[in-house]
Parts: structure tokens; sequence; C-alpha cells
């Protein structure tokens, strides 16, 4: 019993095969296809139904949302109307948290506004059980 561990002499003329077979590649897609035919007939059938018919309903406006302005000087403005002092603005932030749906506030404060005046309006919304509060801040200029 012998083993060789070099090509032998008879191997050396043949040549190395690079092609790739693509029989059973072949079999297999057409093996698929015919699942496919035999299939779609059955995926085709559908069982009788009516479907029910799409109702519009008109649109429910919700409670309109309020403006809050703060200025540096800590004057709270609501929708533009100046307000006396803080137990006003508790008032008629009670008054729109019993609402449903609850209307959000929007608050925008001037850039140069102590954190206290913020601060302050932040308590009378808790106060009143606000609970959508929204900080208006203005967008970057383009191109920074």
């Amino acid at each position: 019993m012998a083993m060789a561990l070099g090509p032998a002499e008879s191997d050396a003329d043949e040549e190395v095969m690079a092609a790739i077979n693509t029989t059973p590649l072949v079999d297999v897609m057409l093996v698929l296809l015919i699942i496919f035919l035999i299939t779609i007939p059955v995926v085709v059938y559908t069982v009788p139904l009516e479907l029910p018919k799409q109702v519009n309903h008109p649109f429910q406006t919700g409670p309109q949302n309020v403006s809050l302005s703060v200025t540096k000087e800590g004057d709270v403005f609501w929708n533009d109307r100046r307000l006396a002092d803080n137990a006003a603005l508790l008032e008629k932030l009670k008054a729109i948290a019993v609402l449903v749906p609850q209307p959000e506030v929007k608050v925008y404060g001037d850039e140069n506004v102590r954190y206290e005046f913020i601060g302050r309006v932040v308590l009378a919304f808790q106060r009143a059980g606000i609970a959508k509060i929204s900080f208006v801040v203005e967008p970057p200029p383009r191109g920074e």
C-alpha cells in the first residue's frame, strides 16, 4: 500500500476546472417555479365578504391653546392681555385645567428674563394642575 504525496504524472496534464456547475441551481429554480405555480391559485381564492363602508365624522376641535408671555421685567401676559399678579394667573389656569381635553399652554419667555419669574409661572401650572406645557424658543438661523 503506497501513498502519493505529490501530483501523479497522469494528473499533471489535467487542468483545474474553473466553471461553476449550474445544473443544481436550475433544478432548484424549476422546483420553486412549479411550487409557486401550484400555490398562486390557492392564494388568489378569497372568501366573499362585505366590508364596512368608511364614514366621515365631523372633526371635533379641541380647546384653543393658551399663549403665556413673560417679559424680562416679570410681567405675565395671557393671550396679549397683562395679568395683574400671580393670583390672577392661578385663577385663569384653574379655569382651563378642568376642561376636557385640557388646552396646551405655550410659554413665551424673554431671552433676558430672570429664572425666578419663569419659576413662579411653572409653580402656578403645578398648583392649577396643568398637564400640557410648552416652552417656545426661536429656531437658529439657517446656515449655522
